[in-house]
């Protein structure tokens, strides 16, 4: 403490500030900074994070302070957090805005999306946690792991049309149109979205699904199981009459690893592709 106050007294002198105390006391409200937290090697900070955040399983074993999006100050304060670092759409605002009243900083994630916005992310996290080294070859890597598979894809002579199921609500399944997650990680798969004409998650009718005749359906993992498994959302009567129920193709994938766009997202692309092209065009693009 002594040292520290000489420092500010030698700093102030010269019309400096003291640099803040690297945190040590960390939670994070959002998968994918979770994820890139620990892959930039600073778990060991973390010590709450929200439901979102699944991966890696090392992040389930921390306490919870609920869903990102409806957060409390009593639940993050418990935790005595020195920084709270928070996705973009986390909230409420005012929750927010009472753990900074409160002396919690709180780094708020760039407005960015898709994949251009997972470098980005890693360097907001890097910076916020004092690893803007790693940080920075972590986003490199992840950018060319990112074209390596883009210049695969690029060679795959077929793409097939694929629908994005979100999940099932009242019967009616809600999917994936232009502009969402979902529809840039087809494209980066090398496939094209089913559902055209809208933007955003919208229901689609018995009668649209047939018409739009996807070859595949793809699901969160945990959305499938709570439809009863993909077989079941494919034997249902509007899927069944398309060529993905007909030939019972679909794909699920664990949620922050298909749309969360961090480190994992080239292993997402490359599975992705995988499921949906045949083994003959994998390998005469490249893939191994």
């Amino acid at each position: 403490m002594i040292g520290r106050i000489i420092l500010a007294v030698q700093l102030a002198a010269w019309g400096l500030s003291v640099p803040a105390p690297a945190a040590e006391r960390v939670v994070i409200a959002g998968g994918d900074l979770t994820e890139i937290a620990f892959a930039l090697g600073a778990g060991d900070l973390v010590v709450g994070v929200d439901q979102t955040s699944t991966y890696p399983p090392a992040a389930t074993e921390l306490p919870q302070i609920g869903y990102m999006r409806r957060l409390s100050a009593e639940g993050v304060l418990s935790l005595a957090p020195d920084l709270v670092i928070a996705a973009r759409d986390a909230g409420p605002d005012t929750v927010l805005e009472q753990l900074s009243a409160a002396g919690v900083p709180v780094s708020r994630a760039p407005d960015a999306e898709g994949p251009d916005s997972i470098a980005v992310k890693i360097r907001f996290v890097g910076d916020a946690l004092g690893e803007e080294e790693r940080a920075g070859a972590l986003a490199t890597r992840i950018k060319a792991d990112l074209e390596t598979i883009a210049s695969r894809v690029a060679l795959l002579q077929s793409r097939p049309r694929v629908l994005f199921v979100l999940m099932v609500r009242d019967g009616t399944p809600m999917v994936a149109g232009s502009g969402t997650a979902a529809d840039q990680m087809l494209r980066l798969a090398g496939a094209e979205n089913a559902a055209t004409g809208f933007g955003g998650y919208k229901p689609m009718s018995r009668e649209a699904i047939i018409s739009a005749a996807p070859e595949a359906v793809i699901m969160m993992t945990s959305h499938a199981d709570a439809a009863g498994g993909i077989d079941a959302v494919l034997s249902r009567p509007d899927l069944a009459l398309t060529p993905a129920g007909r030939e019972r193709l679909g794909v699920t994938m664990e949620g922050n690893l298909l749309l969360g766009f961090g480190p994992r997202t080239p292993e997402a692309v490359d599975l992705l592709a995988r499921a949906l092209h045949p083994a003959t065009a994998l390998l005469a693009a490249g893939f191994r």
